[in-house]
């Protein structure tokens, strides 16, 4: 499993604590420093069957600066997605893509569940 997050993220240290305490093995990508490619985001919004808006970080400092809450809906998914890949702290985290492709967006225990099943 990989676990793509931001070291200083609240919501991405509470997951990691949740999947230690679960015994999950799970391989870091610090979203920084290895930032999604436009390619991966696209095939992670595919996996996930998510709206694409749910891949935004719309609690960051990126998307209210860039007043993403206002522009969005005027954007196609292909600007979605370049906007996306060319900041990582846009990006919703963790992102945490299962061994069997499951994508999952954000920290919710109960989706979290899923992966000891």
């Amino acid at each position: 499993m990989q676990f793509i997050c931001y070291e200083k993220c609240g919501t991405c240290r509470k997951a990691k604590k949740w999947l230690d305490e679960h015994g999950l093995a799970y391989d870091i990508r610090a979203i920084k420093e290895a930032p999604p490619t436009e390619a991966e985001l696209r095939e992670w919004h595919r996996k996930s069957g998510l709206p694409l808006k749910k891949f935004f970080n719309t609690s960051g400092q990126s998307y209210r600066t860039l007043k993403l809450g206002e522009k969005l809906k005027d954007m196609s998914e292909d600007e979605q997605y370049r906007l996306l890949a060319s900041d990582p702290m846009l990006v919703k985290r963790p992102v945490c893509i299962t061994d069997d492709g499951n994508v999952y967006i954000g920290f919710r225990e109960e989706d979290y569940r899923n992966l000891t099943i």
